[in-house]
């Protein structure tokens, strides 16, 4: 075959192997932009998912955090009215069934009365997810560190609104996290997801690459992307199971703490009727209205309790969980107090 016709044929073989591999390159280019279209909208919906849960989480547990605030500052009331009784057994075995109730330590419930009532102002103003901190590291203790002192050298008992719960969560910041708890780092890191680092790793550089490099950036960005929705998967279900504790916890609280009210207005009542310069000597009371004492106490060292349990515990360095054991012993104990007192 003379050497031009072969070298021609050579020239059209590689022009056609050119095309051949300029088409491929194209095919490929096209099919990594549609890889990562597809793979940025699927992260885009997965982040949304993850910000709708996570704020309907904090919803929740603000609703909880409020509601325990509420009843520890309405403890005041009831510490003035159990101070008049003179001579009154100590309730040192309060049961419900077979289970015996932590007695109430009146120092400390009236601390965490003030502590409530002064945080109490600063939640309508607070942020979200600030409320929920209280329940889930323990609205007790946030409300007992309202007394202590911010770390400006302030007392915080002498700040109020926003001001007194910043503090407060500052205090439970360092305080909690020191003592192996989960503080308001809870709230701020852990529920705010701003751990989970879900954004794409891909930009308008993929354009400058050939179209082999790019389909292999556009299936690492696919993998980020399916390695991203499996953390919030997970942390989906995390934020759903204590959202759902969290709402069942706060109805138990609405439940205890309006047998409460009524019977706080009952034993107002019916003390008054006893009173004598300012005291009720306990021997003077029927025993009907002994009973109504009694059970009134047993309501109020539950709904204590109850304010007490942290609804997150830490499992780890940088994990938390639902605490599960404690809330349903609580929530045991709230049924069966309800029950005992009806």
């Amino acid at each position: 075959m003379p050497l031009p016709l072969i070298l021609g044929i050579g020239a059209a073989i590689a022009g056609a192997t050119g095309v051949g591999l300029g088409i491929k390159g194209a095919v490929d280019l096209s099919d990594a932009k549609d890889t990562l279209k597809k793979a940025q909208e699927r992260d885009e919906r997965n982040v949304k998912r993850h910000t709708e849960q996570n704020k309907a989480t904090l919803k929740a547990l603000d609703a909880v955090g409020e509601q325990e605030m509420r009843i520890l500052a309405s403890f005041e009331e009831f510490s003035k009215l159990i101070q008049k009784i003179q001579n009154k057994p100590e309730f040192a075995n309060i049961k419900v069934g077979v289970t015996k109730i932590p007695e109430i330590d009146y120092g400390q419930l009236k601390k965490a009365s003030v502590g409530g009532a002064i945080l109490v102002g600063g939640l309508s103003g607070a942020a979200l997810g600030t409320a929920g901190g209280f329940a889930a590291s323990g609205a007790t203790t946030a409300a007992v560190m309202a007394l202590g002192t911010a770390s400006t050298g302030t007392a915080i008992s002498t700040l109020s609104g926003v001001a007194a719960t910043n503090a407060t969560l500052a205090a439970l910041g360092g305080g909690s996290i020191a003592a192996g708890g989960g503080g308001m780092a809870l709230g701020s890191a852990i529920l705010g997801g701003a751990t989970l680092g879900v954004g794409l790793l891909v930009g308008g550089i993929i354009f400058s690459m050939t179209g082999s490099n790019i389909t292999g950036k556009a299936d690492k960005a696919w993998n980020t992307m399916l390695e991203n929705e499996k953390k919030i998967d997970e942390t989906c279900k995390y934020l759903s199971s204590l959202k759902l504790n969290a709402e069942t916890y706060n109805l138990a609280l609405i439940d205890l703490n309006l047998k409460y009210r009524g019977l706080l207005s009952e034993a107002k009542q019916t003390l008054e009727k006893y009173e004598y310069n300012g005291r009720v000597e306990w021997s003077s009371l029927s025993a009907r209205h002994k009973l109504l004492i009694e059970n009134l106490v047993l309501i109020v060292s539950v709904l204590y309790n109850m304010c007490k349990v942290k609804l997150v515990k830490k499992t780890g360095m940088d994990n938390y969980s639902v605490n599960y054991t404690e809330i349903n012993d609580a929530l045991a104990n709230g049924r069966k107090a309800l029950a005992s007192v009806s």
